[in-house]
């Protein structure tokens, strides 16, 4: 640790220590104390707010151009009025009548009213799952109370808001409890609470005394934010989303005191954040798809509210955000949807609509108006609710003014500063992709929300995903499901020894972070091709090496080459996970994977040695053919493991091939073996010769 670091830990130590012994008797507000001067910057906020909520046309806009929208928010406002929610995987959850704001109803285990700096939230025994907890209580679901208040002007949802902010600052006294303990959580919170007031703005709901407790909040939030800003514990987008709530603050309430000091503080960090955490090619440090998806989200709001406010973004933000965006276009599935890559834990900065984690069209449809980018409106889909509420029906006209059309970039990219290699036939929706992971686990930081997955693959053919990423399933450490979603055993790459690439250390930690290296890529019409290796094994008593090589040729099969060197014999296992479909094996070794009569694929695995062909799902000793797809859920999914025991070196080529119809004969494919080593494959009787050498590292030849 540098002085810096030794002195911001000081700092915050020591203020530990005060709040400890000063907020269990400090007021629940820190804010003004005469209904003049609430009043005034609540007049504020109304001015310097995001368009949508103060502009009148935009509930008859939402009612006829997205019907469905107003139905959703109307119907998940319904069920809050009956204290149930949605939340991120789990559905129908009850936390008592009054709301328990300590209460995880999942693992039924309440955190006790202790000072915030005396809980662990990764203690399980003491908090559950404080995810679970800490959702309930960012409030989001408030403001969706507030969305349904202006499509309807039914005073039931201000009534309900009114007696639930009550509820919850008598529950939760500054410093006190779990929901004090993350100051991103304390971020979110406010910016809810910012969005509350002004979507309820006018409702008798809102009396003199729930509008100055609220504006107090406010500023007590903010300056709980300030003074346990992330600097070192977690310098990710908990940094980030702790400035974006400190940024609203200071800029909705340019009359409080400490405003402007809010608004410099927040805005020095994010324009260096996105410096340092949106990497040259547009990939979030971290590699981990959520993640990137909640950096769009925050300064998307950054560059809103600043525009709004005559507050000058620094145009070298602006072109790390959109290159994070373009970034996201290259991951995004020809289906439309994000893959999982690394930690997800199904949230949302501001859920404007209700949309499962793997949608990302309501953040293209924002960035499609506020950078004026065909091919985010393109990747949207089409106009999103989030544009209306975030830009008002101005920013609505800017977004049909839109030419959508798929990005001109080439489908097909290295993302070297990440460390992906993404291969895709076209832009088309019927597309092939494969996603390619080249790089190291997870950021030089911490790697924190990296998964020991290197050299592991996504793929897609003609439009749908075959093979995909497990997911996450939950962080608390319960069981060892933690461990198993981010190990190696639950990733489509190659395991030796049953030794995962990397060993955690705890729920966030890893006793060392291996890193791939690209070798080899090129790109031609025809061919996609790409070569890495890591040296994880070379721990093991005899090292092993690890290289892969992964070939597309668009519209017809993808090729997977792994190559293990080493001196002795080894146990290796080649896994392919898929997401939930149909999987079965022929007798004639050939697998077909699909969800019916519809578009299939076909594999083949070829080697020299004896291979062992696997199919599993759901199984728990040792967990294997798992996927979660929203954080709390998950379920059982296909897992094709091809195993061998082998002196090394050993190189074993599978065949990814799509087919039209899942019932199709394969076709007459086999290995081509030259001097006792395999070479490649030929495809039907003596036709075409794929010589896989050919299209690894030039200076690669296998013996």
């Amino acid at each position: 640790m540098g002085f810096a670091e030794i002195s911001c830990r000081a700092r915050q130590e020591m203020a530990k220590w005060i709040d400890r012994r000063a907020e269990p008797r400090r007021g629940s507000s820190e804010g003004p104390t005469s209904a003049e001067q609430v009043d005034r910057w609540l007049d504020e906020l109304a001015a310097h707010f995001f368009a949508g909520p103060g502009d009148s046309r935009v509930p008859a806009l939402m009612g006829e151009r997205m019907p469905d929208s107003v139905h959703r928010v109307i119907a998940a406002a319904d069920r809050a009025l009956e204290k149930r929610f949605d939340l991120l995987g789990y559905r129908d959850l009850s936390f008592g009548d009054p709301i328990d704001w300590h209460l995880d109803p999942v693992a039924k285990c309440r955190t006790p009213l202790l000072h915030w700096t005396l809980l662990d939230p990764l203690d399980a025994a003491m908090v559950g799952d404080s995810k679970v907890v800490w959702e309930l209580n960012r409030h989001q679901w408030l403001v969706g109370l507030g969305q349904a208040y202006r499509l309807t002007g039914d005073e039931r949802y201000a009534a309900f808001f009114a007696d639930t902010i009550g509820e919850w600052l008598r529950a939760n006294p500054p410093g006190m409890g779990i929901n004090w303990a993350s100051s991103l959580e304390v971020a979110f919170r406010l910016i809810s609470w910012c969005w509350a007031l002004a979507l309820f703005h006018g409702s008798p709901a809102l009396t003199p005394q729930l509008r100055a407790t609220l504006v107090g909040g406010v500023a007590g939030h903010a300056s709980r934010i300030e003074r346990y800003l992330s600097y070192y514990f977690s310098p990710n987008t908990h940094l980030t989303g702790e400035a974006l709530g400190l940024f609203y603050a200071g800029t909705l309430f340019p009359g409080m005191s400490a405003a402007v000091r809010w608004r410099r503080v927040a805005a020095d960090i994010l324009v260096q954040e996105a410096e340092r955490q949106i990497l040259p090619d547009g990939v979030y440090m971290e590699q981990a798809t959520c993640y990137q998806r909640y950096t769009a989200e925050i300064y998307l709001h950054f560059v809103i509210l600043a525009a709004r406010n005559g507050f000058a973004v620094p145009h070298g933000v602006i072109q790390r955000l959109e290159r994070l965006l373009d970034a996201l276009l290259v991951f995004r599935r020809p289906d439309g949807s994000l893959p999982q890559i690394g930690d997800a834990d199904g949230g949302w900065l501001l859920p404007l609509e209700l949309r499962l984690p793997e949608d990302g069209r309501g953040v293209f449809g924002t960035a499609a108006a506020v950078l004026k980018r065909g091919d985010y409106a393109w990747a949207s889909a089409g106009l999103t609710p989030e544009v209306a509420w975030l830009l008002g029906t101005e920013g609505t006209r800017l977004f049909d003014r839109l030419e959508a059309a798929p990005p001109a970039q080439s489908p097909s990219r290295l993302l070297a500063d990440g460390g992906y290699v993404v291969m895709r036939s076209d832009w088309g929706r019927e597309a092939d992709q494969i996603i390619f992971d080249v790089g190291p686990l997870g950021c030089h930081i911490s790697g924190g929300h990296g998964h020991s997955d290197l050299l592991s693959i996504q793929a897609s053919f003609r439009g749908q995903p075959y093979i995909v990423d497990p997911g996450t399933f939950r962080y608390t450490a319960d069981d060892g499901w933690r461990s198993h979603y981010r190990g190696s055993a639950a990733h489509s790459t190659v395991e030796v020894d049953d030794v995962a690439q990397a060993v955690p250390r705890g729920a966030f930690g890893w006793v060392d972070r291996p890193v791939a290296e690209l070798k080899h890529w090129a790109s031609s019409p025809t061919l996609h091709a790409a070569t890495a290796e890591h040296r994880a094994y070379l721990r093991l008593p005899d090292p092993v090496i690890h290289r892969r090589a992964v070939l597309l040729r668009p519209g017809r099969y993808g090729v997977v080459v792994d190559d293990l060197e080493g001196g002795a014999e080894h146990r290796v296992a080649l896994r392919f996970q898929f997401a939930p479909m149909s999987v079965g094996l022929d007798p004639s070794g050939w697998v077909r994977a699909g969800l019916g009569r519809e578009p299939g694929l076909l594999l083949h695995a070829f080697a020299i040695a004896a291979l062992k062909t696997t199919l599993l799902e759901g199984d728990t000793d040792p967990r294997q053919g798992w996927v979660s797809s929203n954080y709390g859920h998950h379920q059982p999914a296909p897992v094709l493991v091809y195993s061998l025991t082998a002196m090394l070196p050993v190189r074993v080529i599978v065949l990814l091939l799509p087919t039209a119809a899942l019932s199709d004969s394969p076709p007459a494919v086999s290995p081509l073996i030259e001097d006792g080593c395999l070479r490649g494959l030929v495809f039907g009787d003596g036709g075409e010769v794929l010589r896989v050498d050919e299209h690894m590292a030039p200076s690669r030849r296998t013996p």
